[in-house]
């Protein structure tokens, strides 16, 4: 194997992902752009093969894309430079994060995180992702803990213990939780799907 000298720069350096191993939150280069998953759907249709539908954002131009990509595919994905961070508070639509080694701080707009800004909680620790020093994506963990604020109480009588009933949220997210969840119960949520996982313990 040949040496390649001065291997200390930062450089992104793409690797071969496989089309349903996309997350939200990856880069990827795509029809000769940079683009940024937004949201991923596992799709698995009656007939033919499996395939992740994602959402992406253009990093440069901002312009969104549907596309479906195949458990064969191949993309490249893109490795950004990543740095902890932790979100300290929101000041109107600006959400400001303080690096964990330097403390520096730094303000990212709401809709650069999208709709998973609402599980930020004070204090929590993030990844923010660069490209050639620019903010790219934020990563948050992948299940938060909240406390429900608001539930349907059962009917008497109800039979379908699989009916999932409508519940807020202490951050304002309304999802889907089993019967016998109520309000004042602190679940676990999914913060890629958004939805409801299990009881707190």
């Amino acid at each position: 194997m040949h040496q390649g000298a001065g291997g200390q720069s930062k450089k992104s350096i793409p690797m071969k992902v496989n089309g349903n191993e996309i997350r939200p939150g990856n880069v990827i280069q795509h029809k000769g752009g940079l683009w940024v998953a937004v949201k991923t759907q596992a799709v698995k249709p009656g007939k033919g093969g499996a395939f992740n539908q994602v959402e992406l954002k253009n990093l440069i131009e901002g312009t969104k894309l549907n596309e479906r990509f195949r458990a064969s595919e191949t993309v490249e994905r893109i490795r950004l430079e990543q740095k902890d961070y932790q979100f300290l508070y929101a000041e109107g639509e600006m959400m400001v994060f303080m690096d964990l080694e330097t403390y520096e701080q730094i303000e990212l707009h709401k809709e650069f995180i999208g709709e998973r800004a609402v599980f930020l909680q004070d204090g929590m620790n993030v990844m923010v992702e660069s490209y050639e020093g620019k903010h790219i994506g934020v990563s948050l963990p992948d299940q938060v803990v909240l406390e429900i604020t608001e539930a349907e109480p059962v009917v008497k009588g109800q039979t379908a213990a699989s009916s999932n009933k409508p519940a807020i949220l202490e951050n304002g997210l309304r999802v889907m939780v089993p019967p016998f969840v109520s309000a004042g119960e602190k679940i676990v949520v999914d913060t890629n799907e958004m939805t409801y996982l299990r009881r707190a313990d």
